[in-house]
């Protein structure tokens, strides 16, 4: 789902009009200062989306990326996981305007940036975007898509989850959640790289605050009270527990409200 040059202008505007009715949005975002996703109606829906976190750098993470347009503007995140395979969200794939796949030359990969205003790092040019088959929308699961690069990024990838892995995902396992989003619901974008630890929770909790919550391709975490979450412009970023990549930044109803925790793309499932 490409963006074509002459409708850049129209999608500017049309993206600043969301802004400022205060839409609500699919975890993406817009780059170095304000993050741009696809509307939803009614502040209480699920939204594709670190809030409560703390400063990272990607000296300790080189694996974390970040995903712009090609007009620079930062929107998801992803996960290095080869030296030419980024894994993210599937619905980072598509426009969030007309639903349609974004062409790999609309998609830029930012390795080792941990600050977006800077040239600190590699950009690297997507060559074929692979989305999940089973995909339709984000709260229907297989939220799932990979990018192959033109050219092996320098920076260090990071493992994945184990096929079949179950301990990962256990109620109380805590996990780590990076990216460049808002830091809170009604905020701004950061900047810079940021991370949170989020504990992970029991499915039926899922269930509860989603009805659609699929077991089988999703998991996840948070707390019960709140104030700690992926929020809008992390969408397809890593969650990572024990040194491993075992989910991708998916959806969630706001960003850290009591008893909502962030939805996230179950890896193990998916694996090799």
């Amino acid at each position: 789902m490409g963006r074509d040059e002459q409708g850049t202008a129209d999608t500017t505007r049309a993206l600043q009009a969301l802004a400022i009715a205060g839409a609500v949005a699919a975890l993406a975002g817009t780059s170095p200062a304000a993050h741009a996703e696809p509307a939803i109606a009614g502040d209480d829906q699920p939204q594709s989306r670190i809030l409560g976190g703390t400063g990272a750098t990607t000296d300790d993470t080189p694996w974390v990326v970040a995903l712009t347009d090609r007009y620079g503007n930062q929107y998801c995140g992803g996960t290095l996981i080869r030296a030419g395979e980024v894994i993210t969200a599937a619905h980072c794939a598509h426009d969030p305007l007309t639903g349609a796949e974004r062409s790999p030359k609309d998609i830029r990969v930012i390795a080792g940036r941990t600050d977006l205003r800077s040239s600190q790092g590699d950009e690297a040019q997507v060559d074929d975007v692979w989305v999940h088959p089973g995909y339709e929308d984000f709260t229907t699961g297989d939220d799932l898509a990979v990018l192959k690069l033109s050219a092996p990024l320098p920076q260090r990838p990071l493992p994945v989850v184990a096929p079949g892995d179950t301990t990962s995902y256990e109620p109380g396992t805590k996990a780590r959640v990076y990216g460049w989003g808002r830091t809170s619901e009604d905020g701004p974008a950061s900047d810079t790289l940021r991370s949170v630890e989020v504990p992970v929770a029991a499915d039926d909790t899922c269930r509860s605050a989603y009805p659609t919550y699929d077991s089988r391709s999703m998991f996840c975490a948070g707390y019960p009270e709140g104030g700690r979450d992926a929020c809008a412009g992390d969408s397809g970023g890593p969650i990572v527990a024990d040194g491993r990549l075992i989910g991708v930044v998916s959806y969630g109803t706001g960003c850290g409200r009591p008893g909502t925790p962030g939805v996230y793309t179950r890896l193990a499932s998916y694996v090799p």
